[in-house]
Order: structure tokens, then C-alpha cells, then sequence
């Protein structure tokens, strides 16, 4: 049968193994504890410097591989799961929850931070990006990270995670209310539902979008929210996501510059509305924000990037990139990302080159099958926020970014589904339904300390067992057995197999009823879970304790965190 499915390279599974270890081994985020050292707390300052933001970005690339194997999904929903449910202790808004105030470090920030983002007279007398600054008027100290006027770079990029495990898993886990560290060690109950909610209708009251740190509004981290609600409302059939489109009107006259030509002059980097301040950058940095907007805006995301690669001259092929800064390179890692997505393939070929030849790609690991990006920076793991990034494009084609927030494919819930997988042990390159042929198309890749050993796996949502014909490796197969109505399993080895499972699922018109009939209900779980019960878009806020109080506030770190 020459027909091809979709496959993950030995890259991506090496990944997915990593992101598996990562996170399935404990470790603790809580107010007494300390998240694993391979988290990464240490790229780019000064702004995101802090372990949740490895969570946020490990999210990506495990998205776009689980659409690619959609008959197995288990492992990418542990994984997932894993993420978020850190994201909801204490570590995971440490910044939020301990930086209160002025910055006392004002004075001593480096002159290339001052540089880049201190506006004009304000030296000495501004926090830099990065420092929350919870309990600052007008705002005052807000002590859940849900509900409060700012953090929206913690707020928006969880909506995402939860709207992303809700696609890929189908589950309803993290819609049912769960627990939020927040100031103090005080608990805060929040849903899926719940939270997409509140940064709907906080960002309504909020023309210019909602801060992230006290002081600071990024169009690139309010665009992160505008991405989670659209995929919440792809996911549960709501309307959440019209304030993303309101905003971008503020944007385009707000934000931006273009000249009279139609060419974009610049776009901002942050928005000051205490002082009334817009920050103003080259094109080129629009980028970061256009990968965000690209599946909200595509049109004006291409048009960004456009302008962004003729302004860094990535765009000429007769010009080489120069050396990319290891202080700051997510530009970058965005600019690569985006020529993927768009289909620029000259683009893409430069930048993918000049990726293996400075960003250190290799396998790692006792069995040699866990990979990342180590950059040169001889550390003990692969650092995790530029991984994840790389990773990205190391996994994506084009539209596949676009097609994770906009096609929910809610088919794959009715398909026949492996499950049981001894996964890393055994992991999956291919999982596909071929609904032409009626076959799910399985291939299989061993871990090489546990190659030959036994083992099984199952098959779901089968529709009649008794009629399945399974080929191994070309040959007939006829290691399996029904174990229920709709179920088989298969017992094979750890190894190299292709398996071609003629499952007789050839019905892709019951399939789109199923995601319409699955659509409804998921929409009706989302007015249940809010009926009655309205979410108060007002920020909660508190006095401002004691120094003596303050100095408590994080027993395994000082109240005013800055790394320099």
C-alpha cells in the first residue's frame, strides 16, 4: 500500500522522552519546596527568567506531535497534565507572588537592560520587565494569580495549557475545580472554565490589553491569552475570543507605525499606561508578537514577519545571518518558527543551517535516546525554554502551528485509539487512521536497554474485534486477542515494527457527527459550570502586610528575587 502517514523523526521522539522524564519524575513546586534544576529559570532576563515559563513552552511542541499521531494521545495527555498541574503551585507564580513593591534594586540594573527598556528619564526610578511589583498603586496587592489586573503572562499562557490538554486528551480533568497557590500559601479555586472566564471579561474592561508585571502591557503576551481563549473556544463552543479582536483595533492604531508606502515602521515592545509610554522597536521585534497572532491574525502576522525578516536582512540569501546572541535570541528562534509556518522555505533552509551549526543539537541520555538544544552552555541538561522553541521547528511544517489552535479534531475521540503503550520503553513514530482503508497504521520504535523484551498494548473503539486483520512487518500477524466489544490486544516485542491494523473504521461521516455531538456537550459542561455561579472580573486585593510579614512570604526565598 504506498501511502504515507504522518511520522515523528527520532528528534522528536527523543524529545517527547525527555518531556516524559521531565514530567512524570516528583519533584516540588510548593511554597516549602524547589522545582527540579532541569526547569529553566535561567533564560531570558530579565523578563522570564522563572521555571513556569519552561512549562509554557514545553507545551508546543508536545501539541503539534500529538497532532500528528492522533490514534495515541495517552502519553501526550500525562505529560501535559504533569505541566499544568505544576503550573497551579506555588513556584509557578513565585515573581507574583514575592516581588512586592518597588524593585529595591533599581539602581544597580546593567546599562544594557537600561538600554533596551528603561524609558527616556527613568533610570533608577522604574522597574525593569521581570519585576512584578504585586502591591504597587493603583493596583494594590492582589494575592490570587488568577484574579488580579496584571499577570497576564501567567494567566494567559495557562488558559493555553488548559485548553490544549482539553483538545488533545478529551478529558475533563482540569475542567472540574482545583486548587491555586497564591500569596502566602493561600488556596484559590479556579477551573478551566472559570479561568477563561475571568481573563475574558477582566481584559473587556481594559482597552490597551491586561499588564503583565505591574506597569508593563505586552501586545506579545496579551496575544498568548487571545491564543488560549481562541482554542477554548474551538474546544467548547463559547465566544470568549471576540476581546482579542477588540483589542487588535486598539493595536493597529495604537501600537504600531506604518509609513505611507504601507510598509510597517515599528511596532511596541511594551505599553507604560501609567506614564503613557509606548515602547518602540524595529520590525523585526514584532515577530515574537506575530507568532502569537499568526493563528488569531494570519494575515497581519505574515505581514509582520515580512517586514520583520526585510528589516534584519534574514530575507536576503546572499547575505549570512550574523552571530545570534546567546543573551537574547528568541528573535531568532521566532523568526524560524514563523518561515516554517508560512511556508518561506529559503527562509526557513537558512536559518534551520545556521541552527546546526551554533545551537548544539544531540542526543543525550544512558540509552542515548533523549535529545535537546544545548547551545553551547555545557550544562547538565538541555535548557528548556530555548529547547522547547527549537523544538517547535524542529517538529513543525507549514500551517501545523495554525492548525493546533484551529482544528480541535475531535474525530480522533471516535477513532480507534492505542493505549496501554509501555511508553518510553516502547514509543510510537506513527499513529494513524487511514479511513480510506479502514487501517490503523502503527510503527514502533524500541528504547535500546529494553529491545526484545515482552510486552502489549491495546486497541480501542474497534468496531466489530471479530473482523480485524492485523499485519506485522509485512507478514500476517496473529499475536492478539479481543478483550472487549470494541478491543484488542496486541502482544509483540520492544523493537522496530510496523503494524497495519485493518480495523474496518472507514466512517469519516459518523466521525463529524461524533465531533458535533461531542462539540455540544462540551459546551454544555462549560454553561453548567458557570450557571449561576458568575465569575467576579474584578481583581481581589488585599492591604499590604507587615515587612515582618513579607519577609515569610517565601520560606525558600527572599521576598525580592532578582537574578543578575
Amino acid at each position: 500500500m504506498a501511502v504515507s502517514y504522518p511520522e515523528l523523526s527520532d528528534r522528536a521522539l527523543g524529545w517527547l522522552k525527555f518531556m516524559w522524564d521531565k514530567a512524570t519524575t516528583p519533584d516540588d513546586w510548593s511554597f516549602t519546596g524547589r522545582p527540579h534544576e532541569w526547569w529553566d529559570d535561567k533564560s531570558c532576563e530579565p523578563s522570564e527568567p522563572y521555571a513556569r515559563f519552561d512549562l509554557n513552552k514545553s507545551c508546543y511542541a508536545v501539541g503539534i506531535m500529538a497532532d500528528q499521531t492522533p490514534a495515541w494521545r495517552e502519553g501526550y495527555s500525562r505529560i501535559l497534565s504533569e505541566l499544568i498541574a505544576r503550573h497551579t503551585d506555588y513556584w509557578a507564580s513565585i515573581d507574583w507572588m514575592s516581588q512586592m513593591g518597588p524593585d529595591p534594586d533599581r539602581e544597580n540594573y546593567p546599562q544594557a537592560w537600561h538600554d533596551r527598556y528603561t524609558p527616556p528619564g527613568m533610570q533608577g526610578k522604574w522597574d525593569i520587565p521581570g519585576w512584578t511589583a504585586n502591591g504597587i498603586e493603583p493596583w494594590g496587592l492582589q494575592p490570587d494569580p488568577i484574579a488580579c489586573a496584571g499577570n497576564m503572562f501567567f494567566r494567559g499562557n495557562f488558559i493555553k495549557m488548559l485548553a490544549l490538554y482539553s483538545k488533545i486528551s478529551g478529558d475533563e480533568k482540569w475542567e472540574k475545580p482545583f486548587p491555586m497557590r497564591g500569596f502566602g500559601n493561600e488556596t484559590f479555586i479556579w477551573s478551566a472554565h472559570t479561568i477563561a472566564e475571568y481573563t475574558s471579561g477582566q481584559w473587556a474592561t481594559v482597552p490597551y490589553g491586561p499588564h503583565c508585571e505591574n506597569t508593563k502591557v505586552w501586545p506579545y503576551c496579551v496575544a498568548i491569552g487571545g491564543l488560549g481563549l481562541q482554542l477554548y473556544d474551538n474546544v467548547f463552543g463559547t465566544a470568549k475570543h471576540q476581546v482579542y479582536h477588540d483589542w487588535m483595533g486598539y493595536v493597529k492604531k495604537n501600537f504600531m507605525g506604518v509609513a505611507k508606502s504601507g510598509a510597517l515602521e515599528w511596532f511596541t515592545h511594551y505599553y507604560d499606561p501609567i506614564l503613557d509610554y509606548v515602547r518602540r522597536t524595529p520590525p523585526a521585534a514584532g515577530m515574537a508578537a506575530a507568532w502569537w497572532m499568526l493563528p488569531q491574525s494570519p494575515e497581519f502576522a505574515a505581514w509582520i514577519y515580512e517586514a520583520g525578516m526585510i528589516d534584519c536582512g534574514w530575507n536576503d540569501p546572499k547575505r549570512p545571518i550574523p552571530p545570534v546572541s546567546m543573551e537574547e535570541p528568541r528573535l531568532f528562534f521566532f523568526a524560524l518558527m514563523l518561515a516554517i509556518e508560512l511556508g518561506d522555505t529559503v527562509g526557513a533552509a537558512r536559518m534551520r543551517d545556521y541552527a546546526e551549526q551554533h545551537f548544539g543539537p544531540a542526543f543525550f541520555g544512558e540509552d542515548g535516546d533523549r535529545f535537546g538544544w544545548w547551545f553551547g552552555l555545557n550544562e547538565k541538561y538541555p535548557r528548556g525554554q530555548w529547547s522547547s522553541m527549537m523544538m517547535v521547528a524542529e517538529v513543525g511544517q507549514r500551517g501545523s502551528w495554525s492548525k493546533l489552535f484551529n482544528d480541535t479534531n475531535m474525530m480522533r475521540f471516535h477513532e480507534p485509539t492505542v493505549e496501554g503503550l509501555d511508553f518510553p520503553a516502547l514509543a510510537l513514530r506513527q499513529a494513524w487512521n487511514d479511513l480510506e482503508h479502514g487501517m490503523l497504521s502503527i510503527s514502533t520504535v524500541a528504547s535500546p536497554s529494553k529491545r526484545g523484551k515482552e510486552t502489549s498494548f491495546t486497541v480501542s473503539r474497534i468496531p466489530d474485534p471479530s473482523q480485524v486483520v492485523i499485519r506485522c512487518d509485512g507478514d500476517p500477524f496473529d499475536q492478539w486477542e479481543v478483550t472487549g466489544d470494541h478491543e484488542i490486544r496486541i502482544r509483540t516485542t520492544i523493537d522496530k515494527h510496523t503494524f497495519r491494523i485493518f480495523t474496518g473504521y472507514f466512517s469519516a461521516d459518523q466521525g463529524k457527527a461524533f465531533e458535533r455531538d461531542r462539540l455540544a456537550a462540551n459546551n454544555r459542561r462549560a454553561r453548567v459550570a458557570l450557571a449561576g455561579k458568575p465569575v467576579d472580573v474584578r481583581p481581589k486585593v488585599i492591604p499590604m502586610p507587615s515587612a515582618e510579614v513579607l519577609s515569610t512570604c517565601c520560606p525558600t526565598c527572599a521576598p525580592t528575587i532578582r537574578k543578575n
